[in-house]
């Protein structure tokens, strides 16, 4: 009785789709579910009903994570209810402690070798072997390339032709990586020690060659979990076949919409062919989303009903469960220094409004990106912490740069302009302004030093105000001196150490996580989708890029890219994965809306907040002029005379106040207060015919007639 009211309560409260995943049978179960829709509630209250309705034992379950957190999450979640014992581990930790078990007996009484922390310092050493001089960033994009490799189950002798089917863009010539890869092997077993796939792998030997390991390892785990299962790679499902044994008490949950990691070899495949290879599965679908407004739910259902691919065959449409919100805000702004500018304000107002720092995300593409939000949210004295990556001064490239740019005061003629004398001085670091490297880390680093390039611009396109003699204060060219200290200015400012801030950081490092508000900035072509996504493949991984960082919103979202990068800078267009402006010029509605057909596209005049200066995309904010967050002017009296006439025109025509004007437009004219014909044309919304019916009348009121004297109380027809 006791154990049969403690399983009814894992079931309280749960939704028709949660309880129907909590209690399917025995056997594959396969959970879609999509972002914010309970999924670790549905997968914990699963193994807790079936835990305390007897059908099987906590301590024979092994539930599989993609990161600590989570891990510990769902043990803390399982005590809760009642079912402690519960085994839940990342692929690597379950691996390590199952090795380390039976290190003995696998190794011959030998201990288990020392593992690797990390490849960089090995594949440094090991290119050097075949002649390459890779720099830490290179090394790094080595180890990345050996690490795609051994998690695709690919060998030293196999990686060129693996490397071309799968079409990675290497960080040097294909055959050239191979090298490195067999004499990063070479010298791992001459040093005695082991990499996190070796230790995969020594898991899935164990069970493999040795009966009596896989007996014992099968008989403590009988039911599994694995959460995340679109980030598997084809060595952890081959651990977790091992585990198997060709069972099936098997749980898997994932979205393939959320798939954003296939350069390190995950694959989404095991997650949609799942029912074809599990004839037997039981799928639940998740679509009801307890995160996010049904607003911010709406714009990540538009952009992700575009996906192509076969990720796209499982896309959920998710459904909003919350109340209703702000609609996403849509801006464009001239550059990128001004898009920064605007981030950093609205999360000041957001702070000082009572939204904590902690709850405000600006997410980007690439962790180059990063350096104008911390110094504009510096500027606006925002704190704030950087996720996942280290804040722009304090990355090696660019402390070593700042070394190099101060050296080279010495060496360049000081009249020199800046942007040049900047790039020579690069130089010496290596640097060059021709195409970014291949390799993802080599590429970040060439990143961030053109940061440094499109600071120099900026400084040198608005020069301070700089003393020259006791007495005067006049402007002259900037040097790099003065460049050089303004970056140590910069450094200095944004190394103050923050206890709690706004979170900056990379789309990629975003996933998992959820903020209040989140601002999708940088949603340029060429940025995102970025330049290097070649394929359609990975085209359709950007787009879900950008569907994982709509996601991450709970209330209120921004999207906002620059129309160039610096003033004056080569134009850019908007992400093709964002909703296009509909024939009036407004865009469609995030919440309703969806992404209409190219052909149906049409190009529409740009306008600009009269306040602020972001190009404003809603119909709403295009007819008053401003972003709905910048403050109104409106004439109240005005706006009061203007409601009376059109309740009295819109009596009399038999017609609903919203089709003689609507209420943007009113509080448009009552803003604004135009005063000649093109001025009211000038407001969306007011065409030719509305001009010709209203104008006069309209006009009058904004010069001061009273209502009575443009629209008596009494009939008012207008002849078709």
């Amino acid at each position: 009785m006791v154990v049969h009211s403690a399983s009814e309560r894992v079931l309280a409260g749960l939704d028709p789709e949660q309880r129907s995943a909590v209690t399917a049978p025995a056997g594959p179960v396969c959970i879609l579910a999509g972002a914010g829709t309970g999924k670790t509630r549905a997968v914990t209250s699963r193994i807790a009903h079936r835990a305390l309705t007897g059908e099987i034992s906590p301590r024979h379950v092994l539930a599989v994570t993609f990161t600590a957190r989570a891990a510990a999450e769902m043990r803390s979640r399982l005590t809760a209810l009642g079912v402690p014992g519960v085994q839940a581990r990342t692929f690597h930790a379950a691996a390590l402690r199952q090795v380390r078990y039976f290190a003995a007996r696998l190794l011959d009484g030998r201990a288990m070798p020392e593992l690797l922390d990390s490849k960089v310092r090995l594949v440094t050493l090991a290119a050097a072997k075949v002649g390459i001089r890779a720099d830490r960033a290179g090394a790094r994009d080595l180890a990345g390339e050996i690490e795609w490799a051994k998690s695709s189950l690919v060998e030293p002798g196999e990686y060129v032709v693996a490397a071309a089917k799968a079409l990675r863009d290497t960080p040097y010539e294909p055959a050239k990586v191979a090298d490195v890869f067999a004499a990063y092997e070479k010298l791992k077993r001459s040093g005695g020690v082991i990499d996190f796939e070796d230790m995969l792998r020594a898991a899935v030997w164990g069970i493999e060659e040795h009966p009596d390991v896989a007996e014992q390892v099968r008989a403590q785990y009988r039911h599994f979990v694995v959460d995340e299962y679109q980030d598997v790679n084809p060595l952890q499902q081959r651990l977790l076949e091992a585990w198997l044994g060709g069972r099936d008490d098997l749980t898997v949950v994932g979205d393939a919409s959320q798939t954003i990691y296939s350069f390190t070899g995950a694959t989404s495949s095991y997650l949609v062919d799942f029912p074809r290879r599990h004839r037997a599965a039981t799928v639940v679908r998740l679509v009801r989303d307890y995160r996010s407004t049904p607003q911010v739910v709406g714009l990540a259902n538009a952009v992700i009903s575009q996906a192509r691919g076969t990720e796209a065959r499982l896309r959920l449409e998710l459904v909003g469960q919350r109340p209703p919100g702000p609609e996403p805000d849509l801006r464009i702004f001239t550059d990128e220094p001004a898009e920064a500018a605007a981030v950093a304000a609205r999360c000041r107002a957001l702070v000082d409004a009572g939204t904590p720092a902690r709850e405000i995300a600006v997410l980007f593409r690439t962790n180059a990106q990063s350096e104008a939000y911390e110094k504009a949210l510096t500027e606006a004295e925002v704190p704030y912490q950087v996720q996942g990556a280290e804040r722009f001064f304090e990355r090696a490239e660019v402390r070593q740069a700042m070394v190099a740019l101060r050296a080279a005061t010495r060496s360049i003629p000081g009249e020199t302009p800046l942007p040049a004398a900047v790039v020579e001085a690069l130089g010496a670091v290596g640097w060059a302004p021709d195409s970014p490297p291949a390799g993802g880390a080599a590429r970040e680093r060439w990143e961030a030093l053109a940061a440094l390039v499109q600071l120099a611009e900026e400084y040198a396109a608005t020069p301070p105000v700089l003393p020259i003699g006791p007495a005067a204060s006049v402007e002259r060219p900037v040097t790099l001196a003065d460049f050089t200290d303004e970056l140590a200015r910069r450094a200095a400012a944004q190394h103050a150490p923050t206890v709690e801030g706004v979170t900056l950081a990379s789309l990629h490092s975003a996933k998992g996580l959820e903020w209040d508000a989140v601002f999708l900035v940088g949603l340029s072509e060429g940025t995102l989708p970025t330049t290097y996504a070649k394929t359609p493949e990975q085209v359709e991984e950007e787009r879900r890029l950008l569907y994982v960082g709509i996601t991450r919103a709970r209330e209120w979202l921004w999207l906002s890219y620059a129309s160039a990068r610096s003033p004056g800078g080569r134009p850019r267009r908007p992400c093709r994965f964002l909703p296009q402006l509909d024939r009036s010029g407004g865009a469609e509605r995030a919440g309703t809306g969806g992404v209409r057909r190219a052909a149906d596209r049409r190009r529409t005049q740009i306008v600009s907040c009269r306040v602020c200066g972001a190009t404003l995309l809603a119909g709403p904010d295009r007819k008053v002029g401003r972003c709905a967050t910048c403050p109104s002017d409106i004439d109240e009296e005005l706006h009061e005379r203007l409601r009376e006439w059109r309740r009295r025109v819109a009596g009399g025509q038999r017609v609903p106040a919203y089709v003689v004007f609507t209420d943007a437009t009113l509080v448009a004219l009552a803003e604004r207060r135009p005063g000649r014909p093109q001025d009211l044309t000038a407001i969306a919304g007011i065409g030719p015919r509305k001009l010709g019916l209203y104008g006069e009348a309209v006009l009058a009121l904004v010069a001061g007639a009273a209502v009575d004297e443009i629209c008596p109380e009494k009939t008012f027809e207008i002849s078709s």
